[in-house]
């Protein structure tokens, strides 16, 4: 079997995450910006990964034009943010991400990283904005993400060593 691991990455997380994968299954690994659909066709298996960024899954786009040219291969999703896994949450954004021709795609959430400092002025403000919003409130009263964002807030956080990429590796057999 043959595969390719397309991911986009603005911090790093996700790129790291595709290394992970392409380790454990020896498909070639590019970036979902300098793919094209031609060499993509190639391929047996196509894994796409891309951060959640306000709820998209970053690198999406490539599947959404493509899809039609992809029919007869196994196309799998994984997308990675700085939340634990939320079952609510995750099943929002497949619905938000995944929709037509991409509906019945297996898609995995892995936890990526966090860190304040590596994001743009833009990234850190709305974050900024966010972090003290939620602080506002009772730590019970918080959703799953909320608490992540406020306890991760000042660390450099990365989980991407830790994730579970195994769900994924069943999904390419």
């Amino acid at each position: 079997m043959k595969g390719i691991i397309l991911y986009t990455s603005k911090y790093g997380a996700t790129k790291r995450l595709a290394e992970r994968i392409a380790e454990k299954t020896g498909f070639d690994l590019t970036e979902t910006k300098k793919a094209r659909i031609n060499d993509v066709m190639q391929y047996d298996t196509v894994i796409l990964g891309g951060g959640i960024y306000a709820g998209s899954i970053a690198g999406i786009s490539f599947l959404k034009k493509n899809m039609a040219m992809l029919q007869g291969k196994k196309v799998i999703v994984f997308c990675d943010g700085a939340s634990p896994y939320d079952e609510k949450l995750f099943r929002h954004t497949k619905e938000r991400n995944l929709k037509g021709a991409l509906a019945s795609l297996p898609c995995f959430y892995l936890q990526g990283a966090f860190d304040m400092k590596s994001m743009t002025f833009v990234h850190r403000k709305l974050c900024g904005m966010l972090i003290k919003s939620v602080s506002k409130k009772r730590p019970e009263d918080m959703e799953v993400w909320e608490k992540a964002l406020f306890e991760a807030s000042d660390k450099k956080c990365d989980w991407t060593g830790e994730a579970d990429i195994t769900p994924i590796l069943e999904a390419v057999k």
